[in-house]
């Protein structure tokens, strides 16, 4: 199992299930067939961090993140009328034991001539990591038993480092920076997490912890660094939401 979590989409395009598919079909419906891209590939490695993003938000947790240390193979499909579909085989790792990986095949589609779209992606993930279930259960006893809201700022600081601490607050950046990637990637842009500005827990009456965020984006096309600000809720049980997310002073509400 893939560090196990259910998770609660957002609105703008739900999440698709992780379900068994062939790895790299030859091209389906009207349009060309996929083509051979190079692994190095820019408009490839674009995808593949799209599918890695939506794959953190579905699965991440304060105890697990994934990160891509290979893609090794990706082809493009011209679909007339839709869009541009990359199939991807990805290898991935698990941030906190980078001895543990997991296989990965991906559809992403971008569709044509949209900008509120988010990528429609489809995976399958092949692989076991580790089960967080006590590291989750004592990371959220731990954030309820606290008197006072858990605050701070500059995740990593700028020597790079992360407290031990504050670990679990980073890979829940994480998964709401997924979030964000997934939701406003472009087959032009490749957004990565740069670094948590600022995050305060909000105290609340249901069981949800909340986390509110600023975040930093890298977009790596443009070299800018955009400020995002994101509300992540997360229950060991329930896996991670993102309730609202606003740059630029356009807010979405989910």
């Amino acid at each position: 199992m893939l560090c196990p979590r259910s998770a609660r989409p957002g609105p703008r395009s739900p999440p698709r299930p992780l379900r068994p598919r062939p790895a790299l079909p030859a091209g389906g419906g009207s349009g060309s067939r996929a083509m051979e891209l190079p692994p190095g590939h820019f408009p490839a490695a674009r995808a593949a961090a799209v599918a890695v993003g939506y794959l953190r938000y579905l699965r991440g947790g304060p105890g697990c993140a994934l990160q891509l240390r290979e893609l090794r193979r990706a082809r493009r499909q011209d679909i007339d009328d839709v869009g541009h579909k990359y199939y991807l085989e990805l290898e991935l790792e698990d941030v906190l034991d980078k001895d543990r990986t997991v296989s990965c095949t991906a559809e992403v589609l971008y569709h044509l001539g949209s900008k509120t779209s988010a990528p429609d992606v489809q995976l399958t993930v092949q692989g076991e990591l580790r089960s967080t279930e006590e590291a989750d259960k004592e990371f959220y006893n731990r954030i309820r038993s606290l008197e006072k809201e858990l605050v701070a700022e500059n995740i990593p600081d700028s020597h790079g480092n992360v407290p031990p601490e504050l670990e679990p607050i980073h890979l829940l950046a994480w998964v709401a920076s997924g979030y964000l990637i997934w939701q406003n990637s472009t087959e032009n842009t490749n957004f990565h997490l740069a670094q948590v500005k600022h995050v305060k827990q909000v105290k609340r009456n249901d069981e949800d912890l909340q986390f509110d965020f600023v975040v930093l984006l890298h977009e790596m096309v443009s070299q800018e660094l955009l400020p995002w600000e994101v509300t992540l809720l997360w229950h060991p049980q329930r896996g991670a939401r993102v309730a609202q997310s606003r740059a630029g002073g356009a807010t979405g509400n989910n």
